[in-house]
Parts: C-alpha cells; structure tokens; sequence
C-alpha cells in the first residue's frame, strides 16, 4: 500500500487500485527508460548531449562543475506506507540540488538511476518520474542520463546533480573564522514534525485500514517533510547584499550536526542562541502537542535542506533585517568547543550530532 497525491493538493489519498496497470517486463529496460524520459528537454547551454547516447556531454565552459550524489532507500529513507511516489521523485531531485546550493553554485543537470522490484508497476515510475520532471522545471535542470535495474529489496533510487560555477564564487565548509556570523534561512524543524505526523497517523491506518488520515490543519510541515524545497534563491539574495559566504552546508542531518561539520572543516567552535533559532508557530505547537522538545527537532530533525553559512561580522548591517536570514550565532577559537548558549540564561550546553544517521538508523529521514 502506497499514497498516490498531486504535488498541488493538500489531500492525501490511497492509490486507485481498479486500474489496469502495466509490467515493467513489458517494456523492457531500455524501452521504460526511453518511456520515461522522452518528454525530459534540455534547457541548459551546458547541456550538448542528453538521455538516450552511451553518455552524456556536458560543456561547463571557464566554469567549475560541482558534483553530488544521494542514495534513497525504502525502508531506510522513505516509507511508501506514507510516502507519494510524485513526491518522492520531486524530494530526491530537491535533495541533490540542496547539496550544490550549498557550495554557492547553480544547479545545472541530473542523472537519474532507479532499483526496482517487480511489485511496481510502469505507472508507479511515471509517477516518481512526474515528481523528477516538475523538480526538473522548478529549478531549470536537465535530466540528461541513469540507468534502471531490478532489485529483491523494494525501490532504491540515486540521483547525481551537477552544478556549475566560477571558482571564486564557490563557498566550501571550511572557510569559517573565529567572529564570523552563523546565519540560517529559513525555520527549521518543520520536517521532522511533518515526519511524526506522517508516522502517527501511518499506525492509525495499519491498525484500522478503514480510518482515513487526520492531516487538516498541519499542511505547513507536512509540505516540509513530503515536498521540500531546495534554496538555490539564496545566491542570488547574497549577491544583491554584496555578501560572500565564508562557509557553508545546507542542513540535512540537523542544525547540530551542521554545525559540527563546520566546525570541524574550518577549524573553529561555535556558539549557537537557543533563542534565536527559528521555528514556525506550527513546528512549536506540534511538538508541544506530542510532548517533544520544540528545540530539539531544530537541533537534532534534520531534513529541512536549508542552508547554514557564515559571514564576516563587517557584513552584519547588510543582513540584519532581512527576512530571509536569521543571525543565530558566531565562530569563537576551537579550543573553546560548540555549545549552545540556553534561553534566558548563560549556560552553555555542549553540542552533539544526533541527528540522521542511515547505518545507525536512529530515525526513518534522511
């Protein structure tokens, strides 16, 4: 059992299981992918050669080309039981373009490569490839090469995107100084939220099939968690403000466990404000509903793909007000460690990853 949804519709609703569907076998592997790909244009100058040759020909021009690459597990990643194939195909696109965000760069390609068992349908793979397609236009990408195979272990997918920028302009983790400004976009903790929703009401239905899944009035962090945006808008914003990130990661695993990988790339420590992380109203509310710490689905959920950078304190002016950014700390000496300073106090509270973790399983996102 799987969700089928609309990317534009709140309402979540079980597959149409009286229609015909179609076995993969019936057309074969370079049949599906040509199926499946056919309607993909290229849109990019990079782009000279897409799906459909041995290989793809990217032309990057005096441009440096970034890759990054995500594996996808069900089981591990997702859950169908919850999870709608469209968006699964938008979310797995949005998650690589994530990545070259975070290097200050453009996204430019992708490479798409499926796993799946016979238990899915040619229409189940129109589905995902919808959600790759309207991910593709959203944010001017091409799609321009994978590979599909069977798999005895339900759906794996893999995506590699391909970003493209000049040397100077691309911003790595490591550049961070002792003073420089810790800034995020965005708020952070809505996904993970969205994710307790999703499971809760996920046992409802596996204990009661005939109960329909109670989402009203929870469709901000539920969006978070199903479709997720990719801030590839905030180069742009930077470069109106006259600003140049020293160091930056895009936050996938927790705000915790990003800070820590800056931390540990650049060379210094961190002191983190609880209170000036951002959160939306609902994020609180719903975490208060099921008694969870608001703070720590910020530190520790993960799965929010916004983005975490730091500037130097001389561009403080340039950002302070603005509604995209939110200043939630600064880079100190390394031997003074990461903590977060706690609300209305002066204690200092030492940071730890304990955000997603795929080999220790410790939660069902990524």
């Amino acid at each position: 059992m799987y969700f089928t949804q609309d990317l534009n519709t709140k309402e979540i609703m079980f597959e149409d299981k009286s229609q015909e569907l179609t076995p993969i076998s019936k057309l074969g592997e370079f049949g599906l992918i040509k199926h499946l790909t056919e309607h993909f244009p290229l849109s990019n100058e990079s782009s000279e050669l897409g799906v459909g040759d041995d290989a793809a020909v990217i032309n990057p021009g005096n441009k440096k080309v970034v890759l990054t690459t995500d594996v996808l597990a069900e089981g591990v990643h997702f859950n169908l039981g919850y999870v709608p194939l469209k968006h699964l195909g938008y979310k797995a696109v949005v998650v690589n373009l994530s990545d070259v965000a975070a290097m200050n760069a453009v996204p430019t390609q992708i490479l798409v490569s499926l796993a799946v068992s016979n238990r899915f349908p040619v229409e189940a793979l129109e589905e995902i490839y919808s959600g790759i397609q309207a991910a593709c236009a959203r944010y001017k990408v091409d799609l321009i090469g994978g590979d599909t195979t069977s798999s005895n272990a339900g759906l794996v997918m893999s995506i590699t995107a391909v970003g493209m920028e000049s040397d100077e302009n691309i911003v790595k983790r490591s550049g961070a100084k002792p003073n420089d400004l810790l800034v995020v976009t965005g708020d952070l903790g809505g996904a993970y939220m969205g994710l307790q929703i999703l499971e809760r009401e996920h046992a409802v239905f596996l204990a009661d099939p005939n109960m329909q899944p109670e989402m009203e009035g929870y469709d901000y962090i539920l969006e978070r968690q199903l479709k997720p945006e990719a801030r590839t808008d905030v180069k742009a914003i930077l470069e109106e403000l006259d600003i140049m990130p020293t160091s930056m990661i895009d936050i996938s695993d927790g705000l915790a466990s990003e800070i820590l990988h800056l931390s540990d790339q650049s060379k210094t420590g961190f002191r983190l404000y609880e209170e000036k992380i951002p959160m939306d109203n609902l994020t609180i509310s719903t975490a208060d509903e099921m008694n969870l710490n608001p703070v720590m689905t910020a530190l520790s959920g993960g799965e929010d793909y916004e983005l975490l950078f730091t500037i130097s304190p001389n561009d403080f002016d340039k950002i302070k007000n603005h509604p995209d950014f939110t200043i939630i700390g600064h880079a100190v000496e390394s031997a003074e460690g990461n903590h977060m300073v706690a609300r209305g106090s002066n204690q200092l509270v030492p940071l730890t990853a304990q955000g997603w973790d795929a080999f220790l399983g410790n939660q069902q996102n990524g």
